[in-house]
Parts: structure tokens; sequence; C-alpha cells
């Protein structure tokens, strides 16, 4: 599908959507329902029951490997009356979900370690029933973000823990095995309060409160050039930028930040953003504010949130609007282009409602939206 469309799911069933976010071919969602509470739900891909266990309506013997629609994901809460679900983040196969009482749950895939428990050699995963309590974490964990095959938990102090795949360094624990216990994140973050991290794939960013810019993990495509020759970083680095940066945006061969200017600036390998004659940059390079729209007529227009997914962005401006680049796999962009070729450029989605947060996957995008009526 190349043009949104608007899940009826959540208009039939008087649900209104907090939180989501888009996993590799799947998404879940933060919903509340007309009693007042935070549940989850989650539709997609299957596979590793990263959505959990569901069987078929009509072949109760017939486990669901995908689900159309979104299914209730019950979570095993000591109490399940008062305890709600604040945020969730998705990775390729695994789904880790945070709750405002009980800490954090994470099911799927786990041969890496990335849902915090034990790695069990030769696990099934398709089928499993297993949600997992994450041990072992502070109890001011304030949000959860997975990468590819990895996890991080982010405290209410700024601190950083991580768990999974660390073959490129992504988990940023000074090694490049895989760790199934969250263990705390140093390097040059020790002592900083970081307030967002992005990672869709192996390559990690993260911004501290202050402004500051950090990565480590994959930097074959030059991700992190600015700091190392080499193709790997397993501790986390300072990235050194003339502005302050406020959000930031790792995709799988690219990345992009926000400054405090609300400038978008964008490095790495593939559509960047800044036409069809840049496809590599070793620095960042500024997208043009006139492609957001900014122009005589809207000289205040400014860019104000950025999301990636492994091979494509999205920008939300203050007024609401969203623009998309990069690959458009699937018609993930949201817009026609000859032959699903690469997006060059920014160019606005025609979406018939306000973009609050647009959140993305490998071959998908989902925007939260407040209707104009």
């Amino acid at each position: 599908m190349s043009r949104p469309a608007r899940l009826r799911f959540l208009l039939e069933n008087n649900l209104v959507a907090k939180t989501l976010d888009c996993g590799y071919g799947f998404t879940v969602l933060v919903l509340r329902g007309v009693q007042g509470k935070n549940k989850l739900y989650g539709c997609g891909i299957n596979t590793d029951s990263q959505l959990g266990f569901h069987r078929s309506s009509k072949k109760a013997d017939t486990v669901l490997d995908y689900v159309t629609e979104p299914v209730l994901i019950p979570l095993p809460l000591e109490t399940p009356e008062v305890t709600e679900v604040v945020d969730v983040s998705c990775g390729r196969a695994h789904t880790v979900v945070l709750t405002d009482k009980e800490g954090v749950f994470s099911l799927g895939h786990n041969a890496y370690g990335q849902c915090g428990r034990t790695i069990v050699d030769g696990e099934i995963f398709k089928g499993s029933q297993i949600i997992n309590k994450v041990m072992d974490l502070p109890n001011d964990i304030v949000k959860v973000v997975c990468g590819q095959d990895h996890t991080f938990f982010l405290t209410s102090s700024g601190q950083v823990y991580s768990c999974g795949l660390g073959a490129d360094g992504q988990t940023g624990l000074q090694h490049y095995h895989s760790e199934w216990r969250p263990s705390l994140v140093r390097g040059d973050i020790n002592g900083e309060k970081i307030v967002q991290i992005s990672s869709k794939a192996d390559c990690v960013l993260a911004v501290s409160e202050r402004g500051d810019l950090f990565g480590w993990g994959n930097s074959e495509y030059g991700q992190l050039s600015m700091i190392t020759e080499e193709t790997q970083v397993s501790v986390p680095r300072n990235i050194p930028l003339h502005n302050p940066v406020t959000q930031v945006a790792a995709a799988g061969s690219k990345c992009a930040v926000l400054t405090d200017k609300n400038e978008v600036l964008v490095w790495g390998f593939g559509a960047l953003g800044v036409g069809p004659s840049v496809k590599s940059a070793s620095a960042p390079q500024a997208i043009p504010p006139t492609l957001f729209g900014q122009n005589e007529l809207a000289p205040d227009k400014l860019v104000k949130d950025i999301a990636c997914g492994i091979n494509h962005f999205a920008a939300r401006t203050n007024d609401y609007e969203m623009f998309v680049w990069g690959k458009n796999q699937k018609g993930c962009l949201g817009i026609y282009v000859a032959q699903r070729m690469d997006q060059t450029y920014p160019f606005r989605v025609s979406v018939p409602a306000e973009v609050l947060r647009v959140f993305c996957g490998v071959d998908h995008t989902v925007a939260l939206c407040r209707s104009f009526s």
C-alpha cells in the first residue's frame, strides 16, 4: 500500500493510541480503552512470537504466524487492575514493554539475549508462550529502545543499560559478543544524562540533556567516520558537532540528527535527502529547510521531530505535516514513486489529519495523528 490508511480497528473498538512502535514487519500499540486503561495490542508478522501466543479462531490447533488486525497481548501482571503499559519498542523479532508499576517485560526472539533472559541453545520461538520479566534492572526505567537484535533501557537519571547481540559493538559494552544480562553502558556517556537513543539496525546514536551527540556500533557505511576509521566501535564515543542536538535517528546505513536550530543533518550511505547527486557523506550534510516547506509564505515552518526505519526517514513539522525520504520499500513512504525508487529529498505525505508522531519499521510507517474535526 502506498497511500496512508486509517486503522479502523481503533475507531470500531473506541480505542485511542497513546504510543506504538514498528518492528520488522509488525507493529505493537499501547491503546487506551473506554475504561481508561492502557493495554498492549499487536499486528503483523508473529513467526517468533514477538506478538505473543495466538491461535487461529477457525483452527484451534493452528498457531498464528501473521496477525492481520490488532490483538490483545496479555502480560503476566501481578496487579493488572492498576498496572499500565507506558512504553513499547520493537526489534527485528522481539518486543520490549515498559509498565508503570511492574517493570519491564519482553517477548519474541532471544537467540542473542535481546529479551534480557538466559540464552537457550536451539530454543524454538514459534508458538512460544514465554513472556519474560526483565530482571537486574534499576527501578527507574523510563524508556525502552530495541535495535535489530539488541535492547537498551534508559533510566530517569540518564543511565543506559543494554543486552543482546554485540557483534558490531552495538550494545556498547566494550566487547563484541552477546550479553543476555542487562549491563550498564559506560564510555563517553558515563556521567552524562542521556535523554534519547536511536538504533533501528546495529549503529547507535544517543543524545544527552546538554545536546551532546554520542555514537557506537556499526560504521561500515561511515556512520561513525567522524570519530573512527574502524568499521566497528564497541563503546560510546562523543561525536563533535557545532550545534547542540535535540533528536537522533540511526537507520541501517545512514544517520540523521535534529539540532536546536531545527536543522536536519544527515550522513552515511544511501538516499540521504539532499538530492540524487549525494549518495554518501562522511560528515553531516544539512537538508535545506525549503525542502520541508519553509518559504516566504511560511517563514516559521520548522522540523520538530525526526524518525527512521532501516532505509527511510520521516520528519514532522511544527504545523503537523509529515515529510519522508529514502527507500520506498513496499510503499512505506506513503507517496507515489515511479517503480518505488529511492526518494532522494523530503516529500510531503498527504495525510488527512494532524500528524503528532511518526514510527518507522523496515517496510512500513505508522503515523499517530489527531483528526481535523
